[in-house]
């Protein structure tokens, strides 16, 4: 584990876009269980992967139609809340960063480290915005 003060920016980069931090188990479970569509996601120290990951979720947070909630959790950090949340990814092996959007607490869409590593913010954020437009229907615009 790093310790906190060095994390601390990589978790203030999405906090302070309104993004709400889960840090226990419940907190995840809490997230999923609230109607509409709720993104989490899976932030991480990785280097390039998650510093790309991070801003491209602040462009997409731009578009006219996002989820109803915005929420992350720390991969290799908030050891219990990331476990939760892969816990509703059926289907995909454990990723960091990753970006998941669930619709009423059933996973609708899945953005794995493999489709975040290699490409730009703005590649990744225009994918996303894709992706609330498709899913999201039911959120209220910006």
């Amino acid at each position: 584990m790093y310790p906190e003060p060095l994390l601390a920016p990589m978790r203030q980069e999405l906090t302070r876009l309104g993004v709400e931090e889960l840090r226990t188990a419940a907190d995840v479970d809490a997230a999923v269980a609230r109607p509409g569509t709720t993104m989490i996601v899976v932030n991480s120290v990785c280097g390039c992967a998650a510093r790309n990951a991070r801003p491209a979720v602040g462009m997409a947070l731009q578009a006219a139609v996002k989820p109803t909630h915005v929420t992350t959790v720390f991969a290799g950090q908030d050891r219990d809340a990331t476990e939760r949340a892969r816990s509703y990814f059926t289907g995909y092996p454990p990723s960091s960063p990753a970006i998941a959007l669930l619709k009423d607490g059933k996973l609708v869409y899945m953005m794995e480290r493999w489709q975040i590593e290699g490409r730009d913010a703005g590649t990744i954020a225009g994918e996303l915005r894709q992706a609330f437009e498709q899913f999201a229907g039911d959120a209220q615009p910006a």
